[in-house]
């Protein structure tokens, strides 16, 4: 953790003051006692309870004394059936959040839309997220409680202290809310519990491998990096009494990166640094992600940055709570829906070549030694994905490779495509050419297709080649299009309006290989990164309304956009999924047209995988949804348009709680509309979305 570098540092405490401050006034004016939480306000407390299960009451007692020195939480409890008294699970703690400050190149003309840049590579500064206790507020949202405690600092961002509780839920949603007036800002910050002394015994954690990790605390312990599986670290408390967890947001906490290797997002012990005042744990973002193209989130001024984390308390010890995380992502494993595949792609990683090249080096024409079954293959079976689109062959030199080599290629790749897909897992093979079109571009056939991408005056369109049959070379946009007609392929922007596919697709909005039925639209990834924002990646859900309105009927399916996928990776807050409506799952040897048939008829929503949306249609003027969900959501929204505005309907769900289904009816207004669609987001900003419906 950064804590091991010579930084300032303070956790969530009020600084030394020269004058006794004023009480701190708390106002309730907001707070509806309906969703069954109760707060007892004092002169220097206040306590707040709300029903973590049927038959459970957590309990958490704020320290609003504003003289120094005082921990902000006084202990967080929790208590049984009708006890009378709650038990401490932890007691005078403070929440600490570290905020790196670096700075967006604004002079790159991507600006706010970049993925090829490098804060870390510039100066940039660690600040402590202060809170000096100047007032409280209680509000009530459905089943939410919250409770907002100002002001914060951090540098040149100001703000408030959020805790947000939920009926029925062990979370406790802890947010430091900041807002800066300073331009170009990108941010990483780093957030966990710290106590003076520790009041748990034991630390727990499972290692990326499942493992159940646990050590003893020792209070003078330097500050370590965890490398944790399930993004979350578990204290055990005093005397058996439960256990509270501190939990990265499983998708929102990670910027975009090239890779998903475990970077170690967990942290525990103490920085040696006065202002801390004692050992910590809680979870963290390593400064230079992959080594690579390191972006951090954008903070553009005005925005309140959202730094948020999860406190999960229970009367459990740690390795039960850390399975009851676990459920929230369904053990980061996608859930069966009857009637629906798992689709997921756009991944380079290179499987053919590192094939070729071990061939080579072991002198075997065979499956070489280390990859009888590739990480990857086991990745994908342990997320529960049913088909792999994969991304071959994203090397600069592939465009202009001969036919013979390029030829042997595609032969390897289909091969060993053939050969690690069973009943279990269909595995597809897929490129992103990024030749003739503009921008970067994913194919896809129902089939092995062998084609070359390139053309000589004097080569034909297409040939047959002994040994491979009916070969395709392709040097324009009209020989792409000719060929996905004539094999039935589809494709479409990779990660569009920005990296490679910036300005893409609008630069060929009107030529006919985009308007064709074989493009079928975009793909969407949560990228940029913007802690402000209440969804996932609006930049292709805005494209999405865009080709909607302007009468296209394209759709866009979620992809991944990464490089590698072993079993150890932290795989599954990178990656989102696709559900393709379908009965069965092909097989490699009788191709997979339905796939595509499906993608082609917007058949299939997209999801972070912890929002389901099974059910989606128009029923007259009502939209009708059936959604399932494991996090508390937030809101659903239908989107519609008229070719010429978008509209917006918000519905509010925070009445909800953890793991339930719902029948969403909806009314709208379809009054000239053209198309409508639906998202739904939860608590913690993940979500799923539908294609569009298009209207007569």
């Amino acid at each position: 953790m950064r804590l091991l570098r010579p930084i300032a540092l303070s956790c969530l405490a009020a600084a030394a003051a020269v004058a006794q401050p004023p009480p701190v006034a708390v106002d309730t004016s907001g707070f509806r006692a309906e969703n069954g939480a109760v707060i007892e306000p004092t002169a220097s407390r206040l306590r707040l309870e709300w029903p973590v299960s049927a038959n459970e009451q957590g309990e958490i007692v704020f320290n609003l004394d504003p003289a120094a020195g005082q921990p902000l939480i006084d202990r967080i409890a929790m208590r049984a059936g009708t006890a009378a008294a709650s038990v401490p699970l932890i007691e005078r703690v403070n929440p600490v959040t570290l905020l790196t400050i670096g700075e967006r190149d604004l002079a790159n003309p991507a600006g706010w839309v970049a993925f090829f840049d490098n804060p870390p590579q510039r100066p940039y500064r660690i600040v402590a997220a202060v809170l000096a206790k100047k007032s409280a507020r209680v509000t009530s949202s459905g089943t939410r409680t919250t409770v907002r405690i100002e002001e914060v600092t951090a540098g040149s961002f100001r703000g408030a202290l959020e805790f947000t509780v939920c009926r029925h839920s062990p979370l406790v949603l802890v947010e430091t809310v900041v807002q800066t007036n300073e331009n170009g800002r990108a941010i990483l910050y780093d957030t966990g519990i710290v106590g003076a002394p520790p009041g748990w015994p034991a630390l727990v954690w499972r290692d990326p491998s499942g493992k159940l990790q646990r050590t003893a605390v020792e209070p003078s312990r330097v500050v370590t990096t965890l490398k944790v599986g399930g993004r979350a670290v578990a204290a055990e408390a005093k005397a058996g009494a439960g256990s509270v967890a501190v939990v990265a947001l499983p998708h929102q906490y990670f910027y975009p990166l090239d890779f998903a290797d475990n970077l170690g997002f967990a942290w525990h012990g103490a920085s040696g640094n006065a202002l801390m005042r004692g050992y910590g744990f809680g979870v963290q973002q390593p400064p230079h992600g992959d080594r690579r193209f390191v972006p951090w989130f954008n903070a553009p001024p005005g925005t309140a940055q959202r730094l948020g984390v999860f406190w999960f308390v229970s009367r459990e010890p740690p390795e039960r709570a850390l399975d009851a995380i676990a459920e929230f992502t369904r053990q980061d494993r996608y859930k069966k829906l009857p009637g629906y595949r798992t689709f997921t792609s756009h991944y380079h990683i290179e499987h053919t070549l590192e094939v070729m090249r071990k061939r080579t080096e072991q002198g075997t024409s065979g499956v070489p030694r280390g990859l009888e079954v590739p990480g990857f293959v086991q990745t994908f079976k342990a997320r529960g994905v049913d088909i792999v689109h994969l991304a071959e062959f994203h090397v600069g030199g592939t465009p202009r490779l001969p036919t013979k080599e390029r030829l042997a290629q595609l032969q390897t790749l289909h091969e060993e495509c053939a050969r690690v897909s069973d009943a279990e897992l269909l595995v597809l093979p897929g490129e992103e050419p990024n030749v003739h079109l503009g921008g970067h571009w994913l194919s896809f056939f129902p089939k092995p297709v062998y084609w070359v991408l390139n053309r000589t005056a004097n080569q034909p369109f297409a040939e047959d080649v002994p040994g491979y049959g009916t070969v395709y070379h392709v040097g324009s946009a009209d020989d792409v299009l000719r060929l996905m007609e004539k094999e039935h392929g589809l494709m479409w922007t990779a990660h569009a309006r920005i990296k490679g596919s910036r300005g893409f697709p609008d630069a060929y909005w009107d030529q006919p290989f985009f308007r064709s039925d074989r493009f079928l639209g975009a793909a969407w990834k949560a990228m940029p990164a913007d802690l402000s924002l209440p969804r996932l990646g609006s930049r292709v859900l805005d494209l999405l309304d865009d080709m909607a309105n302007a009468g296209l009927r394209k759709h866009v399916i979620a992809e991944a956009d990464l490089f590698r996928m072993e079993p150890d990776y932290e795989s599954y807050a990178p990656m989102n999924i696709n559900y393709v409506q379908l009965d069965r799952l092909p097989r490699f040897g009788d191709g997979w047209q339905p796939v595509l048939d499906g993608l082609r008829a917007g058949k299939f929503f997209a999801t972070t995988g912890e929002v389901l949306i099974p059910e989606c249609a128009l029923r007259g003027a009502t939209l009708e949804a059936a959604v399932e969900w494991t996090f508390p959501l937030a809101f659903a929204e239908v989107i519609s348009g008229d070719g010429r505005s978008v509209h917006r309907q918000r519905i509010d769900l925070t009445d909800t709680e953890p793991f339930g289904q719902r029948r969403l009816k909806i009314p709208i207004e379809l009054a000239g509309r053209t198309w409508v669609r639906l998202e739904v987001w939860d608590m913690a900003r993940n979500g799923a979305f539908t294609q569009p419906i298009f209207l007569p």
